[in-house]
């Protein structure tokens, strides 16, 4: 049969360990049997970002800048174990964190809903997607441990010299202060990034925070989400039949647990990092979740909300079989497929990246699955498949 052609590449961000090596059965079973692939190729394993003192990654953002597309392996963030094992010339940081800074991008996490994996809260029936801040508070902080008595102050000195200080705490006796800043052009990025999204998927946005208490961090975050949605987004968002709205995120937290989901929660850093565990595993696995970066110029990357799957990997080098789940690298494809169709108008690649998603589903709702999905299903008797096992499972189906 004829290749489905590609007028436009997608960016191509490979990986390390067992998700590299799915990665290449993904390609070579699904993917370039049906499509004539166009991809701008990225080496982002750990071996190639030391040898190019990770200048690969940065170029990997650039090319997606330009394309609008791309999708991206999971991949090792160093610690001081991983320099010693790889031999690094030093602690590369998190290629996530330079692409998302590059980008200035948000990341959607989404559950992949199967039947036979069932979420704990029992009245969730239609995803849940978690929208995190990727920049400032906690992640930037600046922090103290305080010996003994004193003032701490926060302090800001303007340019012309003139300073405007704040007491944070009188110290009577040792303790801990931590400092923490976002700035506003980033969460006006956030918000617009948010706005979008939900345009693009037609669903409801909330955002939620703790304004009540932080009169003037928090406050800032509701204030800028309020003035642009009011100001660019509320016609639209009328038009598409979906609304947007502010909560506090005690509000939030106790509004999500009695949903039936099917919207996007817009959260700050911290809160992000947190509720997008919470909503994965109450929605069965890590594995099972999608994750796309998307910058307020509507550029998408799209990868696996989990890791680089280690412990598999060091068996695979043993030559012992693994079963390692390769839903969420799958639908990365997809997701990178279906977008650059999309934006290419080209109808045969959207339906392809549809087509691919269904035989994915169909194949864990007829009982075929990786042993960590065969622990949690409600599927009387699955069976269980190895790694190679499933992706071929899935290529028959397709």
């Amino acid at each position: 049969m004829d290749k489905i052609k590609m007028t436009t590449p997608i960016v191509e961000m490979d990986g390390d360990e067992m998700t590299r090596i799915l990665w290449k059965m993904i390609k070579d079973n699904l993917l370039e049997p049906f499509i004539d692939l166009k991809t701008e190729y990225y080496d982002l394993g750990l071996e190639n970002r030391n040898e190019t003192n990770d200048q690969v990654t940065v170029d990997s953002a650039l090319a997606t800048k330009k394309y609008g597309v791309a999708v991206k392996c999971a991949t090792i963030t160093p610690n001081a174990a991983r320099v010693e094992e790889y031999g690094l010339k030093e602690m590369w940081k998190s290629p996530n964190g330079t692409i998302r800074a590059i980008l200035d991008g948000t990341v959607f996490r989404t559950p992949i809903v199967v039947k036979g994996i069932e979420p704990c809260v029992k009245n969730w029936k239609k995803p849940i997607t978690i929208a995190r801040h990727a920049y400032g508070d906690v992640y930037k902080n600046a922090e103290m441990k305080i010996p003994g008595a004193g003032e701490v102050e926060l302090v800001y000195t303007a340019q012309d010299g003139t300073q405007t200080r704040e007491l944070v705490h009188k110290f009577e006796g040792p303790g801990i202060v931590q400092g923490m800043h976002n700035i506003c052009g980033s969460i006006e990025s956030f918000a617009r990034s948010c706005f979008n999204y939900a345009l693009d998927t037609k669903q409801t946005l909330w955002f939620a925070t703790k304004d009540t208490i932080s009169k003037k961090y928090d406050h800032t975050f509701k204030d800028i989400f309020q003035e642009i949605f009011d100001n660019e987004y509320k016609e639209k968002f009328d038009a598409a039949g979906i609304e947007y709205f502010y909560t506090l995120i005690d509000d939030a937290v106790a509004r999500v647990m009695k949903s039936e989901g099917g919207y996007i929660w817009a959260c700050k850093n911290y809160d992000g990092d947190v509720m997008s565990d919470m909503i994965s595993s109450a929605f069965g696995s890590l594995a099972m979740m999608t994750s796309v970066l998307v910058s307020p110029e509507g550029v998408y990357e799209y990868e696996a909300a989990h890791g680089t799957v280690q412990r598999h990997y060091y068996k695979h080098l043993k030559g012992e079989e693994t079963s390692t789940n390769s839903v969420a690298t799958i639908f990365a494809w997809t997701g990178a497929l279906r977008k650059r169709g999309e934006l290419d108008q080209n109808q045969e690649l959207m339906a392809f990246a549809d087509k691919l998603e269904k035989a994915t589903i169909d194949t864990i709702e007829s009982g075929y699955m990786t042993k960590d999905l065969a622990l949690i299903t409600t599927i009387e008797h699955p069976t269980v498949l190895n790694s190679e096992e499933f992706i071929k499972e899935i290529a028959k189906r397709l």
